[in-house]
């Protein structure tokens, strides 16, 4: 496709009204490398009404993230992640963004990236040793059960295996809400009590009740082990009150 306007990047022209929705939720990966090979460096893509634009060569990646990263705001995918994640590092913007960065600084010293990583692959080695030879199991459960353990001992130094199965299964229904951000009227749908809203909602319950266990716990050791200790939470809000 070439463009109309010179100045703006080639791309797919789409299906009217909803441009390259369909194909992108079919398979996000094999759509963006499609992209990169055909249009090259920049491509230009639509979803509903929302225009997007893949950069795909290593100098405009630096440019977006690091030397002009002031002119841009993080996308519609982790603004979608605030319902789940509240103003946390992750999602947050300009001074707010850098006073929580200045606050985390040490958790991410060499020596604790270090430990951080000694602890990783114990716990990687102790999945490992729990499957079968030849006998088939599930990657995706496997990954999620590995991230948490992995997320509570470094960052809350904690055990959470006797959880593991409910905040797993709240995750699960978590991701699967996050996945909605590309449908059209996804923020409206997002505010109705229909049943997959309220499955979220249950579920984000779920994983404050563990978080704010674990903080708790952290902060009433008075030991600063992790990111925790220096961390606050801001809970995420919507519309008529707290998310719930």
């Amino acid at each position: 496709m070439t463009s109309k306007h010179p100045n703006t990047p080639p791309g797919p022209p789409g299906t009217p009204l909803v441009g390259q929705l369909f194909p992108f939720r079919r398979d996000p990966i094999d759509f963006l490398m499609r992209l990169s090979r055909e249009y090259g460096d920049i491509a230009r893509f639509k979803i509903g009404s929302q225009e997007l634009f893949l950069f795909n060569h290593p100098d405009l990646i630096k440019n977006v993230l690091t030397v002009d990263h002031r002119s841009f705001i993080k996308g519609r995918g982790l603004q979608w992640a605030k319902r789940l994640l509240g103003e946390g590092l992750l999602t947050s913007e300009g001074e707010f963004h850098r006073r929580q960065r200045r606050i985390a600084q040490p958790a991410f010293h060499r020596q604790r990236i270090g430990a951080y990583g000694e602890m990783m692959t114990g716990y990687g080695v102790r999945t490992r040793e729990r499957w079968e030879e030849e006998k088939p199991f599930d990657v995706l459960k496997e990954m999620m059960h590995l991230t948490m353990m992995v997320a509570a001992k470094t960052l809350f130094d904690t055990e959470a295996e006797s959880e593991a199965k409910e905040i797993g299964e709240a995750l699960s229904v978590s991701v699967e809400f996050f996945n909605r951000f590309t449908l059209p009227f996804a923020d409206l749908l997002a505010e109705l009590p229909v049943p997959s809203t309220l499955k979220f909602r249950k579920a984000k319950r779920r994983l404050d009740e563990t978080v704010y266990r674990m903080i708790a716990e952290r902060r009433a050791s008075e030991k600063d082990r992790g990111i925790s200790s220096r961390c606050s939470f801001t809970p995420p809000t919507r519309k008529g009150g707290p998310a719930g």
